[in-house]
């Protein structure tokens, strides 16, 4: 390992590879952007050079399309992105300018940002989350280039992959079981990432080059927490009747994430109000919970198992929700789930373990590291000479002879089990006070978040027996577009074959929830959309693209309910899923379904499924929307409330603007409005707006629009 400067590095890179770069860098915030923009810029000025990029979730500053939006987006960008360097492969890729000798390759778009980008969309490699490393490989990876978290409170620097063990730490993996020609490794410091302990933690002895000054520290991406309305509440609400009382969970990131994660907690610590509001839901949609859901309050918790490590995860951390503690010992962790041994260590514990097989009779040095590593023996004992030592005591490390054993019990002994998870994630991205929180968290607290390698979370081949013994009654909840009748799922593309987002971990997630004998995959979905000022149904009967054939149907949950698809014939699947559509579009996708003889012509949707509206979960739900229960944001806002006032007044003039018939009508509507603009609040929005001075008819016009949507 070797420290450098930003232009060495490029020229280690350059004569290293002959001046034929494959770069691997990670997904989200893994990146090193302005060791990437540099690289990407001396390639650019030189034609005789050649780089390709393997990665996935490129992210950028949200970006302004109208003077309108600039006006409102500035200031919040600037406070919320701070000095975070865009990319510049980013900016050239969408506007269609990357130069001839520089593709870009991902698995994995942030959602609809490349749809219509031809040559990104050639260039997009459909891989499971789970082979991104691997085909990397495939595709001649030679240099991989990561941010890296440090803690340098002692002489000796500690560094971590912190937010994106997640394939970096299978590439290097494969890469030393492989013959594959030596990667060039570098890693890059960012004083910003929180440092990640645990399997995150990395020695600097496996970067070739470490880069650690001020360029390259600087503003983490992050989004703010999205808005969770009244249908993703219901959706919400349903799912969160799946989740089992000492279960593990995976979701994912978004509103739905929050959603869920808040209606666990809701259930968790306003259980009466929770029952009220499924009653009411039952009610409304006519859809009843399976009779294996859960309603109660978690008196033993959850296991958080899930690729992404997402801000709803800490919020269920920090409701003591998530708490069931996993060990990465397969004896241990199969005689915790046995009960033979709990959190109270006691010689019966020791026994447990002798008579496992996990120690030996005679203890070995490795049986006392065991021992101490999981609390079963004090910090101070100590392996001297084939002896142990402990409080000035020499004993003889025999536990065959029962007055030794007796010994080795009274004063060798801790008093907890330690060195437990109770959230493994493979990558993380969240708002602002996510980061921070990490960065302020606890050690001990921390040290009980394992970030590390998507392999070990995504599949179970090489850990089957502890993934099985760890993932109990597992809900794997993940989020799709479009299911068809027959119980495929559209969560990442187009019939045009254009791509919206990728696959990620979805599939993996899927096939565990099928592989583990008391696993449930869980897909969460709108049951309708709004395209171009006409609701549309999500339920359709049939799509040319498919991310999870239907012969992997499990449970779908809409705002409307739950449908249990797994092992049920195909016109059962057609009735179930009719039964969470919205009432809108229930006669006609049956109607299809007759005519394609999928489903008895004589059938007819029950009169208590027919009352699937959005207006009928605005009731159900007006309570808790109005308490704090279910609030906009349940885990807080970078938005000011000035600005959530201006925005939804935004969403609703952007509305009008889409649409002529309603524009002139909302003119006419003016022309006949006693409205006035000058109020103190008005006008304490239209300087934030920049729009205290209207010159033109059509700023006028637009300014008094946006003051009437106010």
């Amino acid at each position: 390992m070797e420290f450098g400067t930003t232009e060495q590095i490029l020229d280690e890179i350059v004569a290293r590879t002959g001046g034929h770069i494959v770069l691997a860098i990670p997904m989200g915030i893994g990146k090193p952007n302005r060791l990437v923009n540099a690289l990407y810029q001396r390639v650019k000025s030189d034609a005789t050079l050649s780089l390709k990029i393997f990665t996935a979730l490129s992210l950028e500053r949200p970006v302004a399309h109208s003077p309108l939006e600039q006006n409102f987006l500035g200031p919040i960008v600037e406070r919320v992105f701070g000095d975070y360097p865009d990319l510049d492969y980013l900016k050239d890729s969408r506007a269609g300018t990357l130069p001839t000798n520089i593709a870009v390759y991902e698995f994995f778009y942030k959602t609809g940002d490349y749809l219509g980008n031809s040559p990104a969309q050639q260039h997009f490699i459909y891989s499971n989350y789970s082979h991104a490393a691997r085909d990397m490989l495939i595709q001649g990876v030679n240099v991989l280039m990561q941010t890296i978290a440090v803690e340098d409170i002692s002489s000796t620097p500690r560094y971590s992959w912190s937010s994106n063990p997640d394939v970096s730490m299978d590439l290097i993996r494969m890469l030393k079981a492989s013959n594959a020609a030596p990667v060039l490794a570098i890693g890059v410091v960012n004083r910003k990432l929180p440092f990640m302990p645990n399997d995150a933690e990395v020695g600097a002895d496996l970067f070739d080059l470490l880069l650690d000054d001020e360029t390259s520290t600087h503003d983490l991406f992050a989004p703010p927490n999205m808005k969770v309305d009244a249908q993703d509440y219901a959706i919400s609400l349903w799912a969160s009747t799946l989740v089992p009382d000492g279960g593990t969970l995976q979701i994912g990131i978004g509103s739905l994430g929050d959603g869920i994660a808040q209606a666990l907690i809701v259930r968790d610590q306003c259980n009466a109000e929770y029952q009220k509001m499924l009653v009411n839901l039952q009610a409304g949609s006519g859809g009843k919970l399976l009779a294996s859901s859960e309603t109660g309050r978690f008196e033993r918790g959850l296991y958080g198992c899930s690729e992404m490590f997402v801000n709803g995860f800490l919020w269920l951390i920090r409701a003591g929700i998530v708490r069931i503690e996993v060990y990465d010992d397969v004896v241990l962790q199969r005689l915790v789930r046995k009960g033979s041994i709990d959190k109270h260590v006691t010689a019966q514990s020791l026994r447990a373990l002798l008579d496992s097989g996990r120690i030996h009779a005679t203890l070995t040095e490795a049986d006392v590291e065991f021992l101490q590593r999981f609390g079963f023996f004090r910090d101070d004992v100590r392996w001297v000479d084939g002896q142990i030592i402990v409080a000035g005591k020499t004993l003889p490390p025999t536990l065959a002879d029962a007055t030794m054993f007796e010994q080795i019990c009274a004063h060798c002994l801790g008093n907890e089990l330690c060195g437990g998870y109770i959230m493994h994630g493979g990558f993380f991205l969240g708002p602002r006070d996510f980061y921070q929180a990490l960065r302020d968290m606890p050690k001990a607290e921390l040290q009980r978040i394992n970030m590390t390698r998507i392999l070990y979370i995504n599949e179970l081949l090489g850990h089957e027996e502890l993934a099985r013994l760890q993932r109990r009654n597992a809900r794997f909840i993940n989020t799709t577009m479009m299911v068809t009748m027959l119980g495929a799922a559209v969560s990442d593309g187009l019939d045009s074959g254009q791509m919206v987002s990728g696959v990620g971990g979805q599939y993996n997630f899927v096939a565990m929830g099928h592989a583990l004998p008391d696993a449930r995959s869980i897909l969460l979905m709108r049951a309708w959309r709004t395209k171009n000022g006409k609701a549309m149904s999500n339920v359709v009967w049939n799509y040319g693209h498919v991310t999870i054939p239907r012969h992997l149907r499990d449970i779908v949950v809409t705002e409307y309910g739950v449908a249990d698809l797994r092992g049920q014939a195909d016109d059962e699947v057609i009735k179930r899923l009719l039964a969470i559509a919205d009432s809108r579009f229930q006669e006609e996708l049956l109607k299809i379904a007759k005519a394609n003889g999928k489903i008895d012509a004589a059938y007819q949707i029950p009169a208590h499924q027919r009352n699937n509206l959005p207006t009928m979960i605005e009731t159900a739900l007006r309570d808790g929307k109005q308490s704090d229960l279910l609030p906009d944001y349940p885990f807080g806002t970078d938005f000011t409330e000035d600005e959530l006032v201006i925005a939804r007044a935004l969403v609703r003039l952007k509305g009008l603007l889409a649409h002529p018939l309603a524009l002139i009508g909302a003119l006419f509507g003016l022309a006949s409005s006693k409205l006035t603009e000058k109020t103190i609040d008005h006008q304490r929005y239209l300087a934030r707006m920049g729009m205290t001075e209207a010159h033109t008819l059509k700023d006028k016009l637009i300014r008094a629009l946006f003051v009437r949507n106010l």
